[in-house]
């Protein structure tokens, strides 16, 4: 029951830490609002327009592809400082892998997705 006990300790400090912070954030920062502070302003700029706009889907899809590439390629980093334990297999492993990864890229090439406009 002790080992429980811890756990529901930590997990209560946890839901705690951000309300506790939080208000002890509210409690010590000045609070002066004025009309200029209070606009919405975009990288030091004034916003003009609705932020509700539309955007083309292949946005979206130029983005996760984006991720899914970054993400793939910090596998490469693991497996190139043990190239040497892994052997042939590891070798063989990696080159399936790049070549879905190629795959991939060719068939969202063929698909446009990659054209920006």
């Amino acid at each position: 029951m002790d080992s429980y006990l811890e756990v529901v300790i930590f997990v209560a400090a946890g839901f705690l830490f951000v309300p506790v912070t939080m208000l002890v954030g509210k409690l010590l920062r000045p609070h002066r609002p004025y009309a200029e502070k209070l606009v919405t302003y975009e990288c030091g700029e004034p916003s003009h327009g609705s932020a509700q706009i539309r955007y083309h889907a292949r946005y979206y899809l130029f983005g996760l592809l984006f991720l899914v590439f970054d993400i793939e390629t910090v596998f490469l980093y693991p497996w190139a400082v043990m190239v040497r334990h892994l052997g042939p297999i590891g070798l063989i492993e990696m080159v399936v892998f790049i070549a879905v990864l190629v795959v991939g890229l060719v068939y969202a090439w063929c698909k446009g997705v990659l054209e920006w406009v």
